[in-house]
């Protein structure tokens, strides 16, 4: 039951889609009052994840930012679908790049490299950086447990010379390129949650005790990588800029937990300036630090 559903909605999605995105964004505008008022999605979550971040804004305030981050996050929702019909052309157009001039020297100096980024903005869109540099594009993702949906995933963010590969995968794919003399950028989602057995560290973020995964600085340390965070920005309605910033030009030896707070905080700083664009219905802070017994 569960394969014909994913495969209605496969059919569905991949007709719908054949529109222009400027007619999708109809779509959008449909689905915005249904899921920020009534019924409504994850409601409480957002509204929480708001309250803990800036309490130091009053409620109008958070209800601006609440209402802007699901008219935002309706879009987003129509623009990773059009992945289904978007040529690599059509991307460049929507989502540029600044300062190229880093992953070129980067590339030109024989360097591999790890790029950072947070649920900003549109992720998704980010798997054209294959077409704006050298160096191969390896994004890290978390496998879907719905099979059906993370092969269809996977399908939007294949492109040429974009190879995306799953978190327990990402040493092997470290091994082949260096074997194959292949240099390449790792992509890590910086602000997901780990598993509550999986949790080695924590940090503030957002004004909150945060569990972070360690995956990026240990996989740019023990191979010596650059470490690149990814600012993504929306400029306006279907269209955003990418700007690689540089971290660390060196990350082995680097004290420890520094790369790890040093790309935590560069997020941060890039939430707190235009907070709507960020996934503030991801269950981030579910697991709570544990207090000691007695």
């Amino acid at each position: 039951m569960a394969t014909l559903g994913f495969y209605i909605f496969y059919s569905i999605v991949w007709v719908i889609t054949l529109l222009p995105l400027r007619v999708l964004y109809l779509f959008s505008d449909l689905l915005f009052p249904l899921v920020c008022y009534f019924p409504g999605y994850r409601r409480k979550v957002v509204a929480e994840n708001l309250r803990n971040a800036f309490p130091g804004k009053n409620e109008k305030e958070r209800a601006i930012i609440q209402r802007s981050f699901y008219r935002h996050f309706c879009d987003l929702a129509v623009e990773i679908l059009k992945l289904t019909h978007m040529s690599d052309k059509q991307l460049m157009r929507r989502m540029t790049i600044n300062n190229k001039a880093l992953p070129d020297r980067l590339y030109n100096e024989g360097r591999d490299v790890v790029a950072v980024l947070g649920h900003y903005g549109n992720w998704e869109w980010t798997s054209i950086m294959s077409r704006y540099t050298e160096l191969r594009n390896v994004p890290i993702y978390k496998p879907l447990n719905n099979k059906h949906f993370d092969r269809f995933m996977l399908s939007l963010r294949i492109r040429n010379n974009c190879d995306p590969v799953p978190m327990s995968m990402v040493v092997r794919e470290i091994i082949r390129n260096r074997k194959e003399k292949t240099l390449a950028m790792y992509g890590f989602i910086s602000d997901q949650t780990p598993a509550r057995a999986e949790i080695r560290y924590r940090t503030e973020f957002l004004n909150q005790d945060t569990p972070v995964f360690l995956g990026t600085e240990k996989i740019a340390s023990k191979y010596d990588m650059a470490v690149v965070f990814i600012n993504v920005q929306k400029v306006r309605r279907g269209y955003y800029t990418m700007t690689p910033e540089l971290l660390f030009e060196h990350s082995a030896g680097q004290p420890e937990y520094l790369i790890t707070r040093t790309h935590v905080k560069r997020l941060e700083e890039v939430i707190r300036e235009k907070p709507e664009y960020w996934l503030w219905s991801h269950r981030r802070w579910k697991y709570k630090r544990e207090e000691p017994n007695g």
